[in-house]
């Protein structure tokens, strides 16, 4: 039968969001995932992926029953009626109101919570996390000043399908700000093209390109990064998750002598946001050397503020750090920060830590960690900073159980 289904369409009634950007629906007692629909419809889907006993994948090829929530794709490229081998992947809620897609990450990061963090119901009650809207249009479009298509084989340019590594060509980026979207090109060289719209200016560039680098602005600080370098794509984003770290830290345990630390601290945005006026000392670490470089000057004019080049796990372990009454502060990447380095600020007892996740699951996970050596989630906020995708941003603070 499982040979038989790739390529089949089938009548599906979505039930409910899952992780990933897809719904979940049941076909003869199978858990289906279906991409381009949202609980409450029933949709006409092709069987994508049939090689799981538990599950399979499909795309909706076809609205039956609308729910009142789906709008009119923000990207024509990524719409149904194109077939979804040739729909443009990087907003798979485009479809969905924007008031829904807050809604559904807000129920896919609860379900993290409780069902890989261990959370009890109450517990998520109590955080109340709810994603929130950031400024911008309510729209979620002209939403990231970072852009990296894809270059096919003839020359085309655009992003690739969901789920897959083919190229889909297009001529407009409607999620991008209006500068980065007026450099895409008809055709390029190489298999990459970033457009970047900087504090410094737009440009495009290849992953070989030689570019110096750029100056981002946040509030009365600039940081320079390389031009290619990691920032945050959504404008207000460096200015919201700046904000979010500085709610979270409560300031009845920071001390401002102790050994506070920001792990994966890229340029220093975070450092820069706990160090405050510069009273407090921090140290920041970051495993690419020129982002570390570039946070050691961005932060030269905070004198208890210092910059480390180190991969954060090594770090933990060459020195006695973290020590009792430190605050720590860690943004690892999206897989999370993992159960050695949760494991070893955990153990070190600081006063606090402060985790800015991008992935609910991989903070749920390292939340688990963290609770089976004593810790708990004393609060936690969340962003819609990727709109008309399924990423969030989530800031928690954690502290040892009494």
């Amino acid at each position: 039968m499982a040979d038989e289904a790739r390529g089949r369409e089938v009548e599906l009634d979505v039930l409910r969001i899952a992780h990933g950007g897809v719904a979940v629906a049941e076909l003869d007692g199978r858990v289906v995932f279906v991409a381009d629909s949202l609980p409450g419809e029933r949709v006409l889907a092709r069987i994508t992926d049939d090689r799981h006993d538990r599950f399979w994948r499909a795309d909706a090829v076809r609205v039956l029953e609308p729910s009142p929530d789906r709008v009119p794709h923000v990207w024509a490229a990524a719409a149904i009626d194109r077939d979804p081998a040739q729909r443009a992947g990087g907003a798979e809620f485009g479809h969905i109101a924007p008031a829904r897609q807050r809604r559904l990450k807000t129920e896919v990061l609860r379900d993290a919570l409780q069902r890989i963090g261990g959370l009890t119901a109450e517990q998520v009650a109590a955080l109340d996390p709810a994603v929130a809207a950031v400024p911008g249009r309510e729209d979620g479009i002209r939403s990231r000043t970072r852009v990296r298509l894809h270059v096919d084989r003839s020359g085309r340019v655009g992003p690739f399908a969901a789920r897959s590594k083919r190229v889909v060509p297009v001529d407009d980026l409607p999620l991008a700000v209006e500068a980065a979207e007026r450099l895409l090109p008809r055709r390029a060289r190489g298999r990459e093209l970033d457009l970047v719209a900087s504090g410094s200016g737009a440009f495009a560039a290849g992953p070989r390109d030689a570019r110096g680098p750029v100056v981002e602005r946040v509030g009365e600080r600039e940081f320079r990064l390389e031009a290619l370098g990691f920032w945050q794509v959504h404008p207000a984003a460096p200015a919201v998750l700046t904000g979010a770290v500085r709610r979270a830290v409560d300031p009845a345990l920071l001390d401002p002598d102790a050994d506070n630390l920001d792990l994966y601290g890229g340029v220093g945005l975070l450092a820069a946001a706990l160090a405050g006026d510069g009273d407090v000392r921090v140290t920041t670490v970051e495993s690419e050397p020129r982002a570390s470089a570039h946070a050691a000057a961005n932060l030269a004019d905070l004198p208890r503020a210092r910059a480390v080049a180190a991969r954060v796990d090594a770090f933990l372990t060459g020195e006695p750090v973290p020590r009792p009454g430190a605050t720590v502060l860690l943004d690892p990447p999206r897989s999370g920060a993992g159960a050695d380095v949760v494991a070893a600020i955990a153990d070190a007892r600081p006063a606090q830590v402060v985790y800015v996740a991008c992935d609910p699951v991989a903070l749920a996970r390292d939340l688990g960690v963290f609770a089976s050596r004593g810790w708990r989630p004393a609060t936690l906020e969340a962003f819609d900073l990727f709109p008309n995708t399924h990423h969030l941003e989530a800031v928690a603070r954690l502290v040892p159980d009494a």
